[in-house]
């Protein structure tokens, strides 16, 4: 780890230096949580129009600068290098040997190929740590395949249930869902091999497959085909698991989610919500109400239908049963808890005035993280910034250990 300044207050990642080599989401996403909570983010880019993502999503008045590449770039800084050129190849090893983690996200084998593999970063620098995301993995005989979040999706089980049944599969809410997850797990294993790199002085890499990120969190999809062979299929606005569970219309057009999980949740629903006694007793199980969805459901929307949005929240809340309006992205802008939670920042851009972006997460009480800067320009820290890293002798991992334990 680089040394920091110790008259500022540190954050947990202070001195954790990352290579980022990947492009658009998946890696890049683990290296922006990093970033935000203290570690030094160089992004490492082909000087030909750099990481894609710099033109994917909506268009600024910069050219080659989107609003999703400023929100999900944030707090790193930018060096171009050719990796199939034998200088450039030879000035991002002796970054490696500077560096604590590399993270990169391209087909099984690029690294290798460019003469960069595990083999030779692991000689370069036995401390460091590489996180490799790939749509497959880095085995397996689909290894070789392409693979973004909407095929990780439908090859994950996660599509398949998404839609109305008997209908056409759908999205699944954000086309980039598998790449945030997978960067998600990614920043916990980098986080994981970190501490083991303390513990041990030794590196190692870390393979996540897209399609395993979403596969993970298909609660009991796994276990209850195993054990029943169930094939759980497309549920529309409800679920198989609980009812009444589900989208419910109200009478101004508008939409809410109930969730009775428990049956001590439906009993206050049928009671103090809906004021059917009746049907607290003679549907008290969520086996019972399972068997006679019709009859819940229909008692539910008749009470939805009958009250606007807001009043069908207010009831419920009062009632102590889950519910929750339907947002839209200008409900949430709108929302009083969103706003008192700080979920949104806004950041002043030098030329493109404010930008609202997404807020840092997780929230820590001692060391919160920051959003010190949007998506770098292309080789902002070409130049003199790589060339003090570069001449700085202290910061090879292989010759010197780490001068501090990273907080984890």
């Amino acid at each position: 780890m680089r040394d920091v300044d110790s008259n500022k207050v540190m954050k947990p990642l202070d001195g954790v230096r990352v290579l980022d080599l990947a492009t658009f989401v998946a890696a890049p996403f683990s290296a922006t949580i990093l970033g935000e909570f203290g570690a030094e983010v160089i992004k490492v880019e082909h000087p030909n129009g750099g990481d894609p993502m710099r033109r994917f999503g909506t268009a600024t008045d910069e050219p080659n600068v989107t609003l999703a590449w400023l929100s999900e770039a944030r707090n790193k800084h930018s060096v171009t290098l050719d990796l199939k050129s034998t200088d450039n190849k030879n000035t991002f090893k002796e970054l490696v040997r500077r560096s604590d983690v590399v993270c990169e996200n391209f087909r099984p084998g690029t690294l290798e190929r460019w003469g960069l593999g595990w083999d030779v970063l692991h000689e370069l620098n036995p401390r460091l740590v590489l996180l490799r995301i790939s749509g497959y993995g880095q085995d397996g005989p689909y290894r070789d395949r392409p693979g973004f979040a909407r095929i990780a999706h439908a090859f994950g089980g996660l599509t398949y249930l998404a839609g109305m049944p008997d209908g056409p599969p759908v999205t699944p809410g954000s086309t980039s869902l598998a790449d945030y997850i997978s960067g998600l797990y990614g920043a916990v294993g980098i986080l994981l091999a970190l501490r083991e790199v303390e513990r041990s002085g030794s590196g190692q890499v870390i393979d996540i497959a897209l399609f395993e990120s979403i596969f993970r969190v298909l609660d009991e999809l796994a276990p209850l085909f195993a054990k029943h062979g169930i094939i759980r299929a497309p549920e529309g606005v409800g679920t198989r698991n609980a009812c009444p569970h589900g989208h419910f219309v109200c009478a101004d057009g508008k939409w809410v989610a109930i969730a009775c999980t428990a049956d001590r949740i439906w009993i206050r629903m049928a009671k103090n919500v809906l004021k059917m006694p009746k049907l607290a007793k003679s549907h008290p199980t969520t086996e019972a109400r399972l068997a006679d969805r019709e009859t819940i459901e229909c008692a539910v929307e008749a009470f939805t239908k009958a009250h606007p949005m807001a009043e069908v929240v207010r009831r419920c809340t009062e009632g102590d049963v889950p519910c929750g309006a339907i947002n839209s992205i200008k409900d949430i802008f709108a929302d009083e808890h969103f706003s008192e939670r700080g979920v949104l920042t806004e950041f002043l851009h030098e030329t493109l005035g404010e930008i609202v972006i997404p807020s840092v997460l997780p929230r820590l009480s001692k060391t919160p993280g920051t959003i010190e800067s949007l998506g770098p320009n292309l080789g902002d820290w070409n130049g003199r910034n790589l060339l003090k890293i570069l001449e700085d002798e202290t910061q090879i991992r292989c010759l010197a250990p780490s001068s501090r334990k990273v907080d984890v």
